[in-house]
């Protein structure tokens, strides 16, 4: 089809003419709408971005064992939908002295959930809290 005629067809129709392929003899060209191709194209070149919330777990140093099974429970699910797990450990009054039950009790949480989890930070202490961040694997 000769240009002339392209261009009323397009315009006929509200349409763009494009170029579609210059270096072929005769150039080829196609009737479309020209700013829905460009957002087409991108939409397709942007990279999907997967978010990753952080859902947090909060336990003390005298949590019962059934307590502390239904709470790594919970972050296996957590895990397992893909989000990150804070887990918090509060020290009330005189249980700060003893840290090194709460170190314990942090250790048995990363044992129990290593088939799942990485520990992308290791327990550390803030103020009155002990804090350690897990990933899914």
């Amino acid at each position: 089809m000769d240009i002339y005629n392209a261009r009323k067809h397009a315009l006929n129709k509200d349409l763009d003419l494009v170029e579609v392929a210059p270096e072929a003899k005769p150039p080829v060209c196609k009737i479309m709408d020209y700013g829905k191709y460009c957002y087409q194209q991108a939409k397709k070149h942007t990279t999907k971005h997967k978010t990753l919330t952080v859902k947090e777990l909060k336990v003390r140093p005298q949590t019962n064992e059934h307590d502390l099974i239904f709470k790594m429970n919970n972050a296996k699910k957590f895990l397992a939908h893909g989000d990150k797990v804070k887990i918090t450990m509060f020290f009330r009054g005189r249980e700060i002295v003893h840290k090194a039950i709460g170190q314990k009790v942090m250790d048995r949480i990363v044992a129990d959930l290593s088939e799942v989890a990485n520990l992308e930070q290791a327990p550390k202490m803030e103020g009155n809290r002990m804090i350690m961040v897990l990933v899914p694997k």
